[in-house]
């Protein structure tokens, strides 16, 4: 299991397996308001469960982060999550999601980015 960046290191600092995909070639993009907001987050830095409720504005974003997979983010090549333990507030052992972008991932989504821009720019 490849190590996940500290939550608040930068996405992609840490070395994991870099093996090749099956997945489609490109993410297909998105225009859900929600979507692109968890995206900004996660090309900042890795971000934990409850971090991505925050950011969507919603209660639910492991579902967000599975539609954003489905649209060409597939884990774990693209938009990992590891579970690393932490306490609750009752001092019991849990474990937390903690999301981001591997750097092939990352350049999915600026390529996505560098695309819908140039055809806003065009049109």
């Amino acid at each position: 299991m490849t190590k996940p960046p500290k939550h608040d290191q930068a996405p992609g600092a840490s070395k994991g397996n870099e093996k090749q995909s099956t997945a489609s070639a490109a993410f297909l993009g998105t225009d859900n308001p929600r979507y692109l907001r968890i995206l900004a987050g996660l090309l900042a830095r890795a971000r934990s469960r409850e971090d991505v409720d925050r950011i969507a504005g919603a209660s639910n974003g492991p579902d967000a982060i599975a539609a954003l997979r489905a649209l060409g983010l597939p884990k774990p090549d693209y938009l990992a999550c590891e579970r690393t333990p932490c306490y609750d507030r009752d001092g019991q052992e849990v474990q937390r999601g903690i999301y981001w972008l591997t750097p092939a991932g990352r350049r999915r989504v600026h390529s996505w980015m560098r695309k819908r821009d140039a055809a806003k720019g065009g049109a």
